[in-house]
Formats: structure tokens, C-alpha cells, sequence
């Protein structure tokens, strides 16, 4: 979150469009959506997040922790280019300040509350995977969202705060992406010209993350894997997949047989390329430049099919805990499960080890999501409500004085 960061909003289900150029005063509303839809990206969010934490608990074929982060990445520019067009098609524009002010107050209590904990254990923690930093540059970063930055460019490791890198690829992408798209979709730019564009950007970016890459020392994480050119490749797949499915042509032939072999082949393509790939995915520029775009796209066809029609696969991950973790605990359980790694790893010996130390991790993410994030999301549906209330007392009296 893709999270990785979770969408701001409530998850949308693909509904007819119309042109903004035509957008009457109030839309219509969506049609109800097939029981099942929405919640199927949720369930993917649990398997992203699954994968991750097997990948870092370093379970045998779970070498490939970043398909989840791929996975994550795709769905949150499927989930955020599908908010931004529903609004400017509701409302005729996109409110720039009020889209980064939303996701700022649903993501950033969470990042705070962990960087407090992490500089509070640092004694214990602060050497996690050859930290680099000291204890307050590596929290600097981390609320700052410049990890991936500093990782690529300056060949620094910040501890228990590494992985905030993909928070920081989500939080810039999303920084230029919606002006782009506003300015784009203002100037009267058909919906072809920006497929070709991000097209052209998935391409190039691929090319070039081929050709920047160098050879690991020491067996780490090449550069170019934490580098912005080669993480806008999943976003801006996710981004190109919502804009293929705001066509009605698109989304008629995605219903229908297309759909359902979309997601059963990007589910095995995921899943096979999760089990295929081996500890050595780091000395081979392919991975860089070829299957990790692959897999993206593949991502992009498994979101597409599950958003599209029902099939077995939508309705497994609709499975009521599945789709309730994903939705509730998975941004939670991203932060927090390489706190509780580092602090607990050295007493988990062996596959029984493994085991407790993933249901420590679980347990320490439900409680912080319901510790932090469910009061503030409370805290803003009180101020939200408020809001309201005021407005519509300030219009009663207007209009009871005219």
C-alpha cells in the first residue's frame, strides 16, 4: 500500500462514466456492483502484505518480497486515478489541497506513532539490518518521505525504518500525478492520449531502470530497485488500468470472458512468479527492467478482472477476515512488522519460531490500527460531521433572512 500506503477514501467499484466535457450538475449514481468486488482488493491487500512479511521472516519461496510491494503499488494507482476521475466527473475538477490533506491525515498518525516507538527501542533495534543512520536521521527520513531517495542515491540503510522507501515512491508520485492528470484532463485531453503517455512512461521507465543497473556488493538490494524511475512503473500501471476501465468499451469487454481470464492468469502469473523467483533475483538486470514491470502489469490484470466480474478468485478474497484485514490492518501491519522483528527475531529458532513470531507481528498491528488509526478516522468523522451541521445551519439562516 499500496502500503504501502491505503487509498483515503472508500474503495471504488468501476461504474459507467461520462465525459467530463458533458458532466451534467449531479451524476447519477453508480449501479450496485456484484456482491464481492470491492472487497477482493481488499483481500489482495492481505496477500500483499503476506508476502512481505514471509519475505522479511525469511521463509523459503518468499524470496521475492517486493511482488507484494508491486502488487500494493498497482492498486494504489488503480484505487487513487479511480477517486480523482470520480470527482472530477461529480464536481467537474479535482481539489488538489483537499486530496493531499486526506491522505496526509489517514496515513501520517500511523508513521509518527511507529517512528516514536522505533527511536523509543532504538537501543535495541537501531542495528536492524546494518542500519546506517543514526536514530534521528533515520526518523528524519521516514517523516520526511525521502527514504527511497536517500536508499537509491546515497546507498543508505535506515534500520526498522527502511521500508518507509515505498511510503515515500507513493507519497511523491502523489504529488505530481493528480496535478498532471488535472491539467491534462482540463486541457481537453482525450482519455487516449493519456494511456499512450503513461504508456510511453511505463516503457521508459522500464529501459532505463535496465540500463542503470549495477551489480549488488555484499549480496544487497541493488540501487535502481529503491530508484523513482523504477517505482512509478507499478503506479503508473495502476493509474493506466483505472483509465482503461473509465471506458464503457473497455469495461463491457472486461465483464464478460475477458474478465474472468484476466484474473485467473494474472493470479497465476503473481503467484507463479512468487514461487518461481529464487534468492539470486538481485544479479540480474532483467529483473529490474523486464519482470518486475511483468509482474505489475499482471497485477493490473488480476485488479482488472476482480473489479469486473465474479469468479472463485474474487469470492476467496472476499472472505469476510480476508477482506476485513486487508482493509483494516494491512497499512498497519507494513509499518510495524519490522519493529517487531528486529526487537523479537533472535529468540524465533526455526519454522515454530517463524510462526509465533508472524502472529506477534499480527497482533502488534491489530493493536496499533485500533489504537491509532481507528480514532483518528473517528476523530475526522466527527470534525467532518460538524462541518456539516454548520454549513447547514449557515444556510438555513441565509435563507431565512432573504
Amino acid at each position: 500500500m499500496t502500503r504501502i500506503a491505503p487509498p483515503t477514501d472508500t474503495v471504488p467499484v468501476v461504474a459507467p462514466s461520462v465525459p467530463a466535457a458533458a458532466a451534467p450538475v449531479a451524476a447519477p449514481p453508480a449501479p450496485a456492483s456484484p456482491p464481492g468486488r470491492a472487497l477482493a482488493l481488499d483481500g489482495i491487500r492481505t496477500v500483499a502484505i503476506v508476502m512481505v512479511v514471509l519475505y522479511h521472516l525469511h521463509v523459503p519461496q518468499f524470496e521475492g518480497g517486493w511482488i507484494g510491494v508491486t502488487v500494493f503499488f498497482v492498486l494504489s494507482g488503480y484505487l487513487i486515478t479511480t477517486l480523482l476521475l470520480r470527482e472530477r466527473e461529480r464536481t467537474g475538477t479535482i481539489r488538489l489541497g483537499s486530496f493531499w490533506w486526506k491522505r496526509l491525515l489517514r496515513l501520517y498518525p500511523a508513521l509518527v506513532a511507529l517512528v516514536v516507538a522505533g527511536l523509543l527501542l532504538w537501543n535495541w533495534v537501531g542495528d536492524y539490518k546494518g542500519a546506517s543512520l543514526s536514530a534521528g536521521s533515520a526518523a528524519f527520513i521516514a517523516l520526511t518521505y525521502t527514504g527511497n531517495l536517500f536508499r537509491s542515491f546515497w546507498d543508505t540503510t535506515q534500520g526498522v525504518f527502511a521500508h518507509t522507501w515505498s511510503l515515500s515512491m507513493e507519497e511523491q508520485f502523489y504529488l505530481v500525478w493528480p496535478p498532471v492528470l488535472l491539467l491534462l484532463l482540463s486541457l481537453g485531453r482525450r482519455r487516449r492520449t493519456l494511456v499512450l503517455g503513461l504508456s510511453t512512461v511505463v516503457v521508459a521507465a522500464s529501459a532505463a531502470s535496465w540500463l542503470s543497473y549495477r551489480t549488488p556488493s555484499g549480496g544487497s538490494t541493488p540501487d535502481v530497485y529503491f530508484s523513482p524511475v523504477l517505482g512509478v512503473v507499478p503506479l503508473a500501471t495502476g493509474c493506466l488500468l483505472a483509465l482503461l476501465l473509465d471506458d464503457e468499451r473497455c469495461r463491457s469487454f472486461a465483464s464478460g470472458l475477458a474478465g474472468h481470464l484476466g484474473t485467473w492468469a494474472g493470479a497465476a502469473a503473481v503467484v507463479g512468479v512468487q514461487f518461481w523467483i529464487g534468492d539470486d533475483w538481485t544479479d540480474h538486470a532483467w529483473t529490474f527492467g523486464l519482470l518486475m514491470p511483468a509482474t505489475g502489469l499482471a497485477a493490473a490484470v488480476l485488479i482488472g478482472g476482480l473489479v469486473s466480474v465474479r469468479t472463485p478468485v474474487s469470492v476467496a478474497l472476499s472472505w469476510s477476515p480476508v477482506a476485513w484485514f486487508g482493509r483494516r490492518v494491512s497499512y498497519s501491519a507494513y509499518l510495524w512488522h519490522p519493529l517487531v522483528i528486529a526487537l523479537l527475531g533472535t529468540f524465533a529458532i526455526g519454522w515454530f519460531g517463524n510462526v509465533w513470531l508472524f502472529a506477534a507481528a499480527v497482533i502488534v498491528s491489530i493493536g496499533a490500527a485500533y489504537a491509532i488509526e481507528v480514532p483518528v478516522e473517528k476523530l475526522r468523522a466527527r470534525v467532518r460531521e460538524a462541518r456539516r451541521l454548520v454549513a447547514e445551519d449557515h444556510a438555513a439562516r441565509s435563507a431565512a433572512a432573504s
